[in-house]
């Protein structure tokens, strides 16, 4: 009599894990287009006036991805909800030459702006514009720092845990090792960072959009491994309209995500005594 009522144990777990597995898509959809970036400007012709209806194919080189957006009556475009990423825009209209602008670095909560002048085009044209300059971030006023992939990946860390990096931005101090939330602990890190005069439990953590805060304490609930972050940025004030839960640094992780290169790593810890040095007052016999 017990085989049945396995069966249906068996069945009822399996059922509710793709229930579970499902609403963890649902909810990821929606949540992966906030922790994005965004791509926008004006395309003129060579008087500087507007050139309306211009195609704008706005294309992610990592993963081959492309949007294509139009230009409006005042020659303007947007292409946001952008992952950050390396990305290559090209702009057409007709009786103007191709211009291609490659290798524009868009980072995570940033709006990157690409201006692009047409020329008139005898025959079949393309100007290839290597890179996209980015000079001061005009289009917000909010005032943050992103630490981009490179450090994230590169940057020693004993523990690789991306709150070590919460000093190096613009603002942050070292905090004591008495603090409430940035006292490190063994195999968890810190679990906050002081930034721009605030406390460490104002500090609210985002990844791809989600709260990753806890209600109670106001600290961050786990620590993403360094291994899935791709960049963060830290922004100290003047937030947007769409943040407000918390008065300190609002912090907007970016996961890793795939390209069409194949990519991997390894990484190990050495924690014994062989490579540790002694210090002033722990001198080797003898000496």
């Amino acid at each position: 009599m017990s085989r049945p009522r396995c069966i249906v144990g068996i069945r009822l777990n399996a059922a509710l894990s793709i229930f579970g597995f499902l609403l963890l898509l649902v909810l990821q959809m929606p949540a992966n287009a906030q922790t994005t970036g965004t791509i926008q400007g004006s395309v003129t012709d060579q008087t500087n006036s507007a050139v309306v209806g211009a195609q704008v194919q706005v294309q992610n080189t990592g993963t081959g991805i492309s949007r294509m957006v139009v230009t409006d009556h005042a020659g303007s475009y947007s292409a946001p909800s952008l992952p950050p990423g390396i990305y290559r825009v090209v702009v057409t209209s007709p009786n103007f030459q191709t211009v291609t602008v490659d290798r524009i670095t868009l980072n995570v909560s940033v709006t990157v702006p690409v201006n692009v002048q047409l020329g008139i085009a005898s025959a079949s044209q393309t100007v290839q514009v290597s890179s996209a300059s980015m000079g001061i971030e005009s289009t917000t006023m909010t005032v943050g720092q992103v630490i981009d992939p490179k450090a994230v990946q590169e940057f020693p860390l004993n523990g690789r845990h991306f709150t070590d990096l919460g000093p190096l931005i613009a603002g942050s101090v070292t905090a004591p090792q008495s603090g409430f939330l940035t006292a490190p602990l063994r195999g968890q890190g810190a679990a906050s960072f002081d930034s721009a005069g605030g406390r460490e439990d104002t500090v609210n953590f985002m990844i791809n959009g989600i709260n990753l805060n806890d209600m109670s304490q106001n600290q961050i609930t786990f620590q993403p491994t360094i291994n899935t972050v791709s960049e963060f940025k830290a922004d100290n004030s003047t937030f947007s309209a769409e943040m407000g839960r918390n008065s300190g640094t609002i912090v907007q992780i970016a996961t890793r995500s795939g390209t069409n290169t194949f990519h991997g790593e390894v990484f190990e810890f050495i924690r014994n005594s062989a490579v540790d040095a002694r210090d002033f007052f722990n001198r080797a016999p003898g000496l």
